[in-house]
């Protein structure tokens, strides 16, 4: 069986390749559109990322291919036009959890690196300046945190911020009873926004989490937050989030994801202009840092994903049941 990966990058063949034992690998670096999927062969699985939109114009392309399977190698599947896959009887699989600690971990590093300005001082240094002028942070320990989302990603993220001696609440329709258990208190959203000293998103985009931190929710936050988002950029409202900081009602912002990022993360921009103004002025500001959906990046999150991607086409391939299969009903 042929698998067309689009999206590639150099860590998706080598890890991808090292767990590989019975199937034929196409590599494309471009992303999935009705133009470059007119390169897939016939009945072959289309492997995608976070960027790949496929949309109702893909999904026609994919059935003309007698393509019957589309993988995916990430958690979200907001990209997806669930519906219009469905219509065309193209099942779709995804990796629900592949290292929770390597989200979670990015988060404390994007909040610790926001805090103490450790950036900053890199640059600093290398360029002869020791000065500690504007370089002061906080003690994070016996601050409020408030984590939006208590799946695998959230759950991680509050046990090493009660490790860091910090007073931990949750918001989430669904609450976690190992977080109960260890004293996390759950409160509603507003509730936790004006109690929170940090905050941090780890929840799915659907229809009902699609700006869940916008304007309104801006007017509850603690004055001088610190927000965080590894999770789905249109969480935020990204214009909103610019207004609160320019009126100093969010305190700094770290992210890993973006509204817009389909158009810019996983590209190098470096010797060009970018055309986008919304994140060219996030950028002009000294308490927002940005990276570009590396999160999930560890070896350990790699081999999983290569591991899961593999045995949800397996298990396509020998008609067993799609333990990760993406549907309108189930997700």
């Amino acid at each position: 069986m042929k698998i067309v990966f689009f999206s590639t990058k150099s860590y998706d063949k080598e890890y991808f390749e090292k767990a590989n034992k019975e199937f034929d690998f196409i590599f494309i670096e471009a992303n999935l559109d009705p133009i470059t999927a007119v390169v897939i062969p016939d009945g072959a699985v289309v492997c995608c990322f976070v960027n790949d939109a496929i949309n109702e114009q893909v999904i026609e392309v994919l059935k003309s291919k007698k393509v019957r399977l589309i993988a995916l190698r990430c958690a979200g599947f907001n990209q997806v036009n669930l519906e219009a896959a469905a219509k065309a009887s193209i099942k779709v699989v995804r990796v629900p959890a592949y290292s929770p600690h390597a989200v979670a971990e990015h988060a404390v590093a994007l909040l610790l690196t926001l805090n103490r300005k450790t950036h900053k001082a890199y640059n600093r240094v290398r360029e002869g300046n020791f000065s500690l002028e504007r370089m002061t942070g906080f003690d994070i320990f016996g601050k409020t945190v408030g984590v939006i989302g208590t799946g695998k990603i959230g759950a991680t993220f509050a046990s090493i911020m009660l490790g860091f001696g910090c007073r931990v609440i949750a918001y989430d329709p669904f609450p976690n009873t190992e977080l109960t258990e260890k004293g996390i208190v759950y409160y509603p959203l507003n509730e936790l926004l004006a109690q929170s000293d940090i905050l941090s998103l780890h929840c799915p985009l659907t229809p009902e989490t699609h700006h869940l931190i916008g304007q309104e929710a801006l007017q509850h936050i603690k004055p001088g937050a610190l927000l965080i988002n590894t999770s789905r950029g249109a969480l935020i409202d990204t214009l909103a989030a610019i207004d609160a900081l320019k009126s100093h009602r969010l305190g700094a912002l770290g992210i890993d994801v973006y509204e817009q990022e389909e158009h810019l993360f996983f590209q190098d921009f470096s010797d060009v202009i970018i055309d986008d103004d919304v994140i060219s002025r996030l950028m002009t500001f000294p308490n927002v840092l940005i990276t570009a959906h590396q999160a999930f990046l560890t070896s350990e999150a790699l081999e999983q994903i290569a591991l899961t991607t593999l045995q949800n086409i397996r298990s396509f391939n020998e008609g067993l049941p799609l333990a990760n299969e993406v549907t309108l009903n189930k997700n």
